[in-house]
């Protein structure tokens, strides 16, 4: 069974960078059970003001593209260099069982895992939009609190999750394979134009032409689909180490005009409202479900349903009119 601390015992380990801690934490904020919901909101109210200083950067990419790998050595890279702490949330597959993450990063970025500055949290993606954990921003939250300086999330792949990471991230990196002629025709065409940066991955060997020429590919189709804004298209190699450096210099000079011309202050704004109404929702929906005034009904028109003697569009109309005439009745 899992052990539950004070939320002051919280909130001062984890401001205290315990890492021990703080992976219970973020199962604390995780969890959908009712007991735990108060005492996580208590935790993350408390840390709120020590969060929002770090670099938030998304990665994704098409299935086999190498994202653990890419993950593995440009994360070596750029704690080994730079000093920084490091904080992983890679969002796995979920077993439909269990709910459990099925991959575990821990395993597929051993060495990664291993750094002392670096911290890796494998969460399930449930039933979440696109692979996109219920809590990964709480997740983001408690590992600035920790005093994680960059913080990446990987999401499981290409999917409705990238709107996701887009609109919780500042920068939105997309990992390609080469071959770009054969890509392009399964890319959807609104996820390239979230992308801040694309890199054409396993550049080495004999598949170093084909990313060089997928390059192209690409910065000729991006430039179609938005030629008022410059994409940079990267090769690398993560086994060899190449092209590691020139991306995170990208990254570094993209956010610091981003604070220069203050676009990075406006993102993150917009950001916390679209998390403000995406909470709201939650919760509306979580009262209506668990109202036991609604339950019955609920269970009542699901029937009519199955025996199809209503129409779902119908039964959802008849029970939002219930939920109107109960709340006239509240403000009576």
């Amino acid at each position: 069974m899992r052990k539950r601390y004070s939320a002051e015992t919280y909130i001062s380990e984890i401001l205290a960078g315990n890492r021990i801690i703080l992976a219970q934490a973020i199962t604390l904020v995780e969890s959908q059970r009712y007991e735990d919901e108060g005492l996580a909101k208590e935790v993350i109210g408390a840390i709120l003001p020590h969060t929002g200083k770090s670099i938030r950067i998304g990665i994704t990419g098409v299935p086999g593209v190498g994202k653990s790998t890419f993950i593995e050595s440009f994360g070596l890279e750029i704690v080994n260099n730079t000093g920084k702490k490091l904080a992983v949330l890679a969002i796995d597959p979920s077993s439909q069982k269990s709910g459990g993450s099925i991959l575990g990063d821990k395993t597929r970025m051993e060495s990664l895992a291993m750094h002392p500055q670096v911290f890796i949290r494998p969460s399930p993606a449930g039933n979440s939009l696109g692979g996109v954990a219920r809590k990964t921003r709480e997740a983001m939250l408690l590992c600035e609190a920790a005093g994680f300086e960059i913080i990446f999330i990987e999401t499981v792949g290409v999917g409705q999750s990238e709107t996701a990471v887009k609109n919780m991230t500042d920068f939105f990196l997309l990992l390609m394979l080469a071959g770009a002629g054969d890509e392009l025709q399964g890319i959807k065409r609104g996820i390239m134009e979230m992308a801040d940066m694309l890199v054409i991955t396993k550049a080495d060997g004999e598949n170093k032409q084909k990313a060089l020429l997928a390059q192209r590919e690409y910065q000729s189709a991006l430039h179609l689909l938005n030629p008022a804004q410059e994409v940079p298209v990267l090769t690398c190699s993560a086994l060899q180490k190449e092209g590691l450096v020139e991306i995170w210099q990208i990254i570094q000079k993209f956010l610091q005009e981003a604070k220069q011309n203050n676009t990075l202050e406006q993102k993150r704004q917009q950001q916390q409202l679209q998390w403000f109404h995406e909470h709201l929702k939650e919760e509306i929906l979580n009262f209506f479900y668990q109202n036991s005034a609604f339950r019955a009904k609920l269970q009542e028109l699901e029937k009519s349903i199955l025996a199809s003697q209503k129409e779902p569009f119908l039964a959802s109309k008849e029970i939002l009119e219930d939920l109107k005439l109960e709340s006239l009745k509240m403000k009576t």
